[in-house]
């Protein structure tokens, strides 16, 4: 549809040249044609004729004149208002001589708008109606008598009348083409931007797809080097602690006791490094609920340090998403580690609490303490320690608080958002 309209206007164009170049002459061979069948009619004399002649051949040279103007390059404006006006008076002129040569006068209603400006519009077009009026009083000009002046005097305002109403009209019209050009004009310039915010838009598209594909990557590689510091780390540590234990001892059964612990150890390791890798849930959490899990934790952490540990659970026990048992239960791990690693705690206490939105985990002990403020930024030579608790905990919108004084004991507790299983799986896509 495009490429009709512009075909369309294309050839509108064409034909309105062609008319503007070749019109005048043609209507001006009909009115001499006319003028030369009706000569005697009219009664023009001898005179009137070589008039009409002399006449006829400068309205000849002023159009080969206007023609090759336009030709050569674009005219003036004052060209073009001298061209109207002398092919004005030469119409009305041949018009004196002969009303048929009014045929040629009309072409004064067409091109009043390309060759004047738009404030003598008007007058060029009642100087055409004058001389209109005048070749059709019935006399010709001047009017012989009063009834042909009533008559020129009706046909004057019923041509001017006739002349401005379409004016108007082509005037409102070529408003209307102006304004739909510079609609189109707009449309285009809007295009072309809506083009280039696409393209941008694209690009920008592309690099959040990059970032978020290295957030990813970075996302996943800090779960794996916390899943490695909890399992393999803290189960390397418990294997070295046993083997120092057998080194240490000349009694055969308690070497073997340490012996089979440092082997549970290892296949406990291998097993959680395992499941890290394919992001599964401890085995712990497997085989039994977070206070089941935490008491199993609780136990054997008690069994390799010799410290006593306790247990106590609040509320009412309800079952949890994977993702928040496992993170409170890795917290609990960590902060058991660190009390017995670098506190040298003999008595630690963890209370699991449900509380009806929320979900916490205190770990306490009575370990030798030390300076939150005091602690120096984590390098990537040392474990993850609070650090990595705190990140387990905001990657499901929790935190971790820790208070601790030296010589007092730590406090570590963790608040989760408590999303139970049931409501967690029926958010899933299907």
């Amino acid at each position: 549809m495009r490429t009709v309209v512009v075909g369309t206007a294309r050839d509108g164009t064409t034909m309105e040249r062609r008319f503007h170049r070749y019109g005048p002459y043609t209507l001006l061979g009909i009115a001499v044609l006319m003028a030369a069948l009706s000569s005697g009619l009219v009664g023009m004399s001898g005179r009137d004729v070589y008039a009409a002649g002399a006449l006829t051949a400068a309205a000849c040279a002023l159009q080969l004149w206007w023609g090759r103007t336009r030709r050569d390059a674009a005219p003036h404006p004052r060209a073009a208002v001298v061209y109207y006006v002398l092919r004005t008076v030469l119409a009305f002129a041949l018009c004196w001589c002969n009303p048929f040569f009014s045929i040629y006068a009309i072409i004064g209603y067409f091109d009043v708008g390309d060759l004047l400006p738009k404030r003598y519009a008007r007058a060029g077009m009642l100087c055409t109606a004058v001389t209109m009026a005048g070749s059709q009083s019935g006399s010709g000009m001047p009017p012989a008598s009063l009834t042909n002046w009533a008559a020129f005097g009706a046909l004057f305002v019923l041509h001017a009348s006739l002349a401005l109403f379409f004016g108007n009209i082509g005037a409102r019209e070529a408003e209307r083409t102006r304004r739909q050009t510079e609609t189109i004009s707009e449309l285009e310039l809007a295009n072309t931007r809506l083009e280039q915010a696409l393209a941008e838009n694209a690009t920008l598209h592309a690099q959040l797809l990059l970032q978020a594909r290295e957030a990813g990557v970075a996302d996943e590689r800090r779960r794996l080097a916390a899943e490695i510091h909890d399992t393999l780390a803290q189960g390397l540590t418990g294997i070295i602690a046993q083997l120092q234990a057998v080194t240490s001892t000349d009694d055969p059964a308690r070497s073997r006791e340490h012996l089979d612990r440092a082997s549970a150890l290892a296949r406990h390791s291998l097993g959680e490094a395992r499941r890290s890798v394919h992001n599964l849930v401890p085995s712990a959490l497997e085989r039994d609920d977070l206070p089941g899990a935490l008491r199993r934790t609780v136990d054997d952490w008690a069994g390799r340090t010799g410290a006593r540990a306790d247990l106590t659970v609040t509320g009412t026990v309800e079952p949890l998403h994977d993702e928040v048992g496992a993170t409170l239960l890795r917290i609990a791990e960590e902060a058991l580690a660190n009390a017995a690693r670098h506190a040298g705690a003999a008595r630690a206490g963890v209370t699991l609490s449900y509380m009806g939105d929320e979900i916490t985990l205190d770990v306490r002990d009575d370990g030798c303490g030390f300076d939150p403020a005091a602690l120096p930024p984590r390098s990537g030579a040392g474990g993850f320690g609070l650090g990595g608790m705190r990140a387990r905990a905001e990657r499901i919108a929790g935190t971790v608080e820790v208070e601790s004084e030296p010589g007092l004991g730590t406090a570590v507790s963790a608040r989760v958002p408590l999303v139970r299983r049931a409501a967690a799986d029926s958010l899933e896509p299907i």
